[in-house]
């Protein structure tokens, strides 16, 4: 006959006083850990006790119940509970329900372990749909959060989890996403959209939650671009503007999802800008834009104010500031310790002065009726003025006039510019159409390009030859020389009649750090330089020596081309050019420049596009990307690049063994030297690595042909 299964019965509940109760030092919880003993009973004063205390009698010596139960389990609200006892809010006599073990079976220890242990935290969506329903019962969020103590941004995360396509939550709930992933789709409201970028996600070899994120905001603003900085978050969701925030992650701001909005608000607001700088200070004209090529101003003659003289309390408060500065300064010099009280001070003190130092400068009125100025938005989304420039046909009668001298062969400016195969350009930049096909062989870089690359290297080199005036003294006598003894002979990179090429046509050139520290320096020249020009043979003569060579080093500086153009057939001293920046020491990579969407990457083929990959970090990073569209490698490029020290071969130093061959990929006969092979596929400064590498053998820390790892 079967044996029958003994069946369980479960521990009874009974309700004891609390002041029968004792807090058993058998419980395994020692570390405080989660929510306090404070906010719990602040919890159990709102709801009451959600769990019952698991409760064992205590014996006497006999084994015999006293009537005191000591809590091994439920420790933490006993200490509620207590607390309660001690605000008033509980009397110590009320009632308690307690489940009572009674049985030994197990110890007072492996129940309170078993308490703790088999916990388990709700799944995030098991959380999202319990907010959820405690807003539709009509809790605000900061009640939520106040209730179940966690912060006001940890249950709006958790109502965002509504915004995700339920397909998307679905494969969560699955185990088919991860957290991060999902985490990602929840800064777009478009359910759609999300749908569609994880069928592009799941289907590709990068799946990380940034790559989302990415392909989500591809045609959004981020809120730190200087556009959305200028006209300010405000103002563009006051005009209906909607931004996108990532509630998961840092986002800086979010995204704004309207571009033309945004365009459109911030040509409105330089508008008023403009205006209100020319009735404020009295221009002829003000032009306004969003930016301006480098070079805009070539062709206009500038002008300088002078600074404005302080007043008597200014120049007393100044006076003061120094002093103290000055005092300061001298003790904490003989110090021995570090203070950082003395240091904030000395901040605050040198910041005081060059407030005060910083004046603003007043112009000739007779100059600024006929002036100028532009106005543009800069990096970091603030207003950049620019004043002081005279038109040619507004210089007064009888002026003297430079503009008759110009070379008309100067093809630095953007009426010169070669245009897109297909004739489109967005902004500036040509665009090539949505489904041109590419071959599968290497193909020369485009000629413009080439010619951007090469501009930006010239700007840079310029900065360079400027911050070194003997080798730039060098540089036009050795010009000098081959002019007088060796007859139009062309190895010069320096146009001794002083023509700057502007490079309007490179976007962003502008922007570039060289670029800045040469205007700069030209600002400041033209502070210094007399106005009037029959009085600079004198002030030339009274500078010093140093003076003098630095500024011989920034005019010689600005006659510097190292472009390649297409339109140019003759062909410019490029190896010169290799001689100068590897004497001054120059290197593009030190300068500052590296391979992005838009200065390269964005511009080549695919082909291109994993050479460069594979040269710098090898075969296995170029297959991470080799399955992209080309948007999105190039994109993926930049990232993997970035710090590997890859130039593109107009960028790279050739060595002194190598042929300069400029024209080659333009279509005219190559010029040689005697010493390269004609029939060579590009010019000698643009030869393959591998052959370029083989060759290099001195002057090598510059060249940077490989990844640096």
């Amino acid at each position: 006959m079967a044996k029958a299964t003994q069946k369980i019965t479960m521990n009874l509940s009974e309700n004891i006083p609390f002041d029968k109760l004792v807090l058993s030092q058998k419980n395994v919880r020692r570390i405080k850990n989660g929510v306090t003993i404070e906010e719990l009973a602040t919890d159990i004063a709102h709801r009451r006790l959600l769990e019952s205390l698991n409760v064992r009698p205590m014996l006497d010596e006999k084994g015999e119940e006293t009537g005191m139960f000591e809590v091994p389990a439920g420790g933490r609200r006993f200490l509620a509970i207590e607390l309660l006892v001690k605000q008033k809010k509980f009397a110590k006599t009320e009632t308690v329900p307690c489940v009572v073990n009674r049985s030994d079976r197990t110890s007072a220890e492996e129940d309170s372990l078993a308490e703790n242990f088999h916990r388990e935290r709700l799944h995030p969506l098991d959380e999202f749909r319990a907010f959820k329903t405690l807003t539709d019962q009509g809790l605000e969020i900061e009640q939520i959060a106040s209730r179940f103590h966690v912060t006001p941004a940890y249950v709006r995360q958790r109502l965002k989890l509504a915004s995700i396509s339920p397909k998307l939550l679905a494969l969560y709930e699955q185990n088919e996403m991860r957290y991060d992933q999902l985490q990602a789709f929840s800064i777009t409201d478009d359910q759609a959209r999300q749908e569609q970028v994880w069928e592009t996600v799941s289907r590709s070899h990068v799946k990380e939650a940034y790559y989302i994120r990415r392909l989500l905001t591809e045609t959004a603003v981020r809120a730190t671009d200087r556009r959305a900085v200028y006209v300010g978050i405000e103002a563009y969701e006051a005009a209906g503007g909607v931004v996108m925030r990532d509630l998961f992650e840092h986002d800086q701001g979010g995204w704004l999802q309207d571009p033309a909005l945004l365009e459109q608000l911030v040509f409105e607001k330089l508008k008023v800008d403009a205006e209100t700088l020319k009735t404020r200070e009295g221009w002829k004209w003000v032009e306004a834009g969003l930016d301006f090529p480098y070079g805009h101003t070539s062709g206009l003659r500038r002008f300088y104010g002078e600074p404005q003289e302080m007043s008597a309390d200014e120049l007393a408060r100044h006076d003061a500031i120094k002093a103290e500065y000055d005092k300061l300064d001298a003790e904490y010099a003989e110090a021995e310790e570090y203070s950082e009280e003395t240091e904030n001070r000395l901040d605050e003190l040198g910041t005081a002065l060059d407030a005060l130092n910083d004046r603003p400068h007043v112009y000739d009125l007779a100059e600024v009726a006929r002036g100028g100025a532009f106005i543009s938005v800069g990096a970091d989304g603030q207003l950049k003025v620019e004043s002081g420039f005279v038109r040619p046909e507004d210089e007064p009668v009888g002026a003297n006039q430079s503009g008759d001298e110009a070379d008309d062969e100067d093809h630095g400016n953007d009426d010169h510019a070669p245009t897109a195969g297909n004739g489109v350009s967005v902004n500036g930049k040509p665009v090539s159409p949505e489904g041109e096909e590419e071959d599968d062989g290497v193909r020369p870089l485009p000629d413009r390009l080439v010619l951007d690359l090469t501009a930006a290297r010239t700007i840079a080199l310029r900065n360079a030859l400027a911050s070194d005036p003997t080798m730039a003294f060098i540089a036009v006598l050795h010009a000098f020389v081959l002019k007088t003894f060796y007859v139009s002979s062309p190895n010069s990179c320096l146009d001794l009649t002083l023509q700057s090429a502007t490079f309007g046509q490179t976007q962003g050139l502008a922007d570039t750090p060289w670029a800045k520290e040469i205007e700069q320096r030209h600002e400041e020249w033209g502070h210094d330089l007399p106005k009037e020009p029959d009085e600079l043979w004198t002030f030339l003569l009274d500078l010093d020596e140093v003076s003098r060579q630095a500024l011989f080093a920034h005019c010689a500086s600005l006659s510097l081309n190292a472009v390649i153009e297409p339109w140019n057939r003759k062909p410019r001293a490029l190896a010169h050019a290799d001689q100068l920046a590897r004497t001054i020491g120059f290197d593009m990579v030190e300068a500052g420049w590296g391979p992005t969407v838009d200065n390269y990457l964005g511009r080549v083929t695919k082909v291109r596009i994993l050479e460069a990959v594979r040269e710098a970090k090898g075969e296995q990073s170029a297959q991470l990307i080799d399955h992209l569209k080309k948007q999105d490698m190039a994109r993926e490029a930049a990232r993997l690049l970035e710090g590997s020290g890859w130039l593109p071969e107009p960028l790279r130093l050739a060595t002194a063994s190598q042929t300069v061959d400029v024209v080659d990929d333009v279509g005219d006969e190559p010029v040689e030297d005697g010493s390269a092979d004609a029939s060579a596929e590009l010019p000698a400064f643009l030869a393959d690595v591998a052959e370029i590498g083989a060759d290099h053998t001195e002057d090598g820390d510059g060249d940077h042909l490989q990844a640096a790892e």
